[in-house]
């Protein structure tokens, strides 16, 4: 197979720009590694004339993305314009329909159409690759589809979203508060103007339930999973919680427990002293847990050109290679529905209340604890100077519905000054 693989970028911005770069300064290691040369045919974006830091003078251009997909002297299409629907898919259905192969980092399109997506491929013996739209350099979809091929998937869990994890980390390491780490990330680039994207959880969400479909052979169903971002998360937890020996991370968790699939993700406290707890800055990290492998970690770059465009050009060498399979680890058809559960396994729980100093009040909030059937683990009030008193307790492992259940009955007590705050604790 010494034929080059003709290669079409519909997406110029920082990764489409940085896919160009790979394969033109690393072109010939590429063609060695993949076994024929990896030759970028045409081009696509919404801009000619912009200076993209790369040369782009001896590819064909195309106005409209379709059209490039639709291109006779083209064998993949390399798709990194972005957004669930409209240009993106098109060229990615019109690729597919046409028989080429597709390479993708869109996690919201493949989030959204995946299934559909992968059954269009099939039908056209095309691959369907999308490494690059989870965890960023992390080849994680790799690892899962093939590595770990030979094992029962029990869990999978990690912080997919950089800027959550950049926000948390510093507002534990400077002292400064949500809204003013938030502002600092947005200058150097990390979130955009709009964050809610990156804080309210949705990006990682998205790369969440492209895993759960991989991990255990379910159809892709991002309604399925419960998303709970970081913005109310304050300093205040976050320095009481390294304080008991935690961190909090923006996690995402799939498992499966009695009553079906459990797909969740949402600020949890994890021990200081494990992989997760110590990841800093913008990186990522997922960690997988199979029945004979046990588990494994990875952890690298979840953003940015670089690694981005590495992922991309990683699944572009294995097409080159012949390496046709189905997106999702195994045929399309042959993914079931997934049996959704919001109940998951019971955990202990880091609960923070403001309540009024006067004698009898934490009696009465571990009364209404104890009723519901949760026991406390450890208790801690801080100092304070004023008539409003916080109390931090961890509980033992509880079901969630009971402790919604007791928390709105404090939350209800005329001793109670604000709505308690309640953070799961993650066995990592």
């Amino acid at each position: 197979m010494n034929n080059p693989l003709r290669v079409a970028i519909a997406g110029l911005g920082t990764v489409g720009a940085g896919v160009i770069r790979v394969i033109q300064e690393n072109g010939g290691l590429i063609a060695a590694r993949a076994g024929r040369p990896v030759e970028i045919v045409a081009i696509s974006a919404r801009s000619r004339g912009r200076d993209r830091g790369v040369d782009i003078s001896a590819y064909d251009w195309e106005d409209d993305p379709v059209a490039l997909a639709r291109r006779d002297d083209v064998d993949l299409v390399i798709e990194v314009i972005g957004g669930e629907d409209g240009p993106a898919k098109a060229t990615a259905l019109t690729a597919l329909g046409s028989g080429k192969h597709v390479v993708t980092a869109n996690k919201a399109m493949m989030a959204r159409h995946g299934q559909m997506l992968a059954e269009k491929a099939e039908a056209a013996g095309a691959a369907l690759r999308f490494e690059a739209a989870v965890a960023g350099g992390i080849p994680i979809v790799k690892a899962l589809t093939e590595g770990l091929a030979g094992n029962r998937i029990r869990r999978v869990m990690g912080v997919m979203n950089g800027t959550c994890n950049y926000i948390l980390t510093q507002m534990e390491a400077t002292g400064a508060s949500y809204e003013t780490v938030l502002a600092e990330a947005q200058r150097l680039g990390y979130a955009e103007a709009d964050p809610s994207f990156d804080v309210g959880g949705i990006d990682a969400a998205q790369k969440l339930a492209l895993l759960v479909s991989i991990a255990f052979g379910t159809r892709v169903d991002f309604d399925a999973v419960a998303i709970e971002g970081i913005e109310r998360v304050s300093l205040a937890d976050i320095e009481q919680a390294a304080d008991m020996g935690y961190r909090i991370k923006l996690l995402g968790v799939a498992q499966a427990n009695a009553d079906g699939l459990e797909a969740r993700m949402q600020p949890c406290l994890v021990p200081a002293h494990s992989p997760i707890g110590q990841l800093e800055g913008v990186t990522n990290l997922v960690l997988v847990e199979g029945d004979f492998v046990g588990q494994i970690v990875c952890q690298g770059p979840g953003a940015g050109a670089g690694a981005t465009a590495s992922a991309i050009v990683g699944d572009v060498i294995d097409v080159a290679r012949g390496l046709v399979m189905p997106a999702f680890g195994q045929p399309a058809g042959a993914l079931a529905a997934a049996n959704r559960t919001a109940e998951g396994l019971p955990a202990a729980y880091y609960l923070r209340f403001s309540l009024t100093d006067a004698p009898g009040v934490l009696a009465r909030v571990a009364a209404a604890l104890g009723e519901a059937g949760i026991s406390i683990n450890r208790m801690r009030q801080y100092e304070h100077a004023d008539a409003e008193a916080p109390v931090l307790i961890v509980t033992h492992r509880a079901e969630r519905a009971a402790l919604d259940g007791a928390l709105a009955r404090i939350a209800a007590l005329d001793v109670c000054r604000a709505a308690p705050v309640a953070i799961r604790i993650e066995d990592v």
